[in-house]
């Protein structure tokens, strides 16, 4: 290749490499507008009119001026019940996946299995929490039922996130290990996890905001009602969450401030949902932070 040849070849790499800049900064900018302004339309529709009062007053199905409490509490509850289960289930099984499972057909057909559950819609564990709980168990619509079927529905999510950040790894860290002597679980908890942890903390920070959304498996397994108590812990008790209050209002609600409670329940949803993601990324900042990466 002649210079004048390579010349000109590196003039137009430069000029596409400058073009291919521009736009992906350009869709990035996009796509940070486009979730800006969803969630400043969402918040400031709902957060200005929002009292105290609101997050703790019983709904109210005639009269105006009710409140979100015991279906916020009952959002909670059952998250972190999914949470318990789907945690250390998932995080496991994508532990076991990518350290411990032999590279055969079965595996291989294993991990199709998962990523095809992954996708599978929500409401289909709906159904399958609604016919193991209420129809096998015969006990009916309840916070236990809807815990358990969000776990399932998170768990092909949970493990597939966790099996990658694993996998990610690099095999030089691994070796360094072996080579002071550490055992191989030794490795993976020392080693292997704490270089991982920050991606594996995204994919239950995706499952968290998932469940806690969540409104189709709630239907389908907890119900469209409450206990009637504020802090009603009883786990075979009706255990309808805050998003499904949300499309209850706002579908089928006859209160004559029906708008409102849905825009302050929004706001509220999308608020816990943020506070989440920022609950499990804050300590891993401030590690990171410490360790001066």
């Amino acid at each position: 290749m002649s210079g004048f040849t390579r010349t000109r070849y590196t003039a137009r790499a430069q000029r596409r490499n400058k073009i291919a800049t521009i736009g992906f900064y350009t869709l990035g900018a996009l796509v940070m507008l486009l979730i800006f302004w969803l969630l400043f339309t969402i918040l400031s529709k709902g957060l200005p009119a929002l009292r105290p009062d609101f997050l703790i007053k019983q709904p109210e199905e005639i009269d105006a001026g009710g409140g979100i409490g015991p279906v916020l509490f009952n959002s909670f509850y059952i998250l972190f019940i999914s949470l318990l289960i789907s945690i250390p289930i998932g995080v496991g099984a994508g532990i076991y996946m990518a350290e411990y499972a032999p590279d055969n057909r079965f595996t291989g057909a294993l991990r199709i299995c998962v990523e095809s559950l992954s996708s599978v819609p929500s409401i289909v564990f709906g159904m399958l929490g609604l016919a193991i709980f209420a129809e096998y168990f015969n006990i009916g619509l309840t916070i236990l039922g809807g815990g358990v079927s969000l776990a399932l529905l998170n768990l092909p999510m949970l493990a597939r996130v966790t099996e990658e950040a694993v996998r990610a790894v690099p095999g030089d860290i691994r070796e360094a290990g072996y080579a002071l002597g550490m055992t191989k679980f030794h490795v993976i908890r020392k080693v292997v996890l704490p270089v991982a942890m920050s991606a594996i903390v995204t994919g239950i920070c995706l499952v968290a905001g998932r469940a806690f959304g969540e409104s189709a498996v709630i239907i389908l397994t907890a119900g469209l009602s409450t206990s009637g108590e504020m802090w009603d812990f009883n786990l075979f008790s009706p255990g309808e969450t805050l998003a499904v209050h949300l499309w209850y209002v706002q579908s089928e609600a006859i209160v004559e401030d029906a708008r409102q409670i849905a825009d302050k329940s929004a706001a509220v949803l999308v608020f816990v949902v943020l506070l989440i993601n920022f609950i499990f990324r804050f300590p891993l900042w401030l590690g990171n932070r410490r360790k001066g990466r």
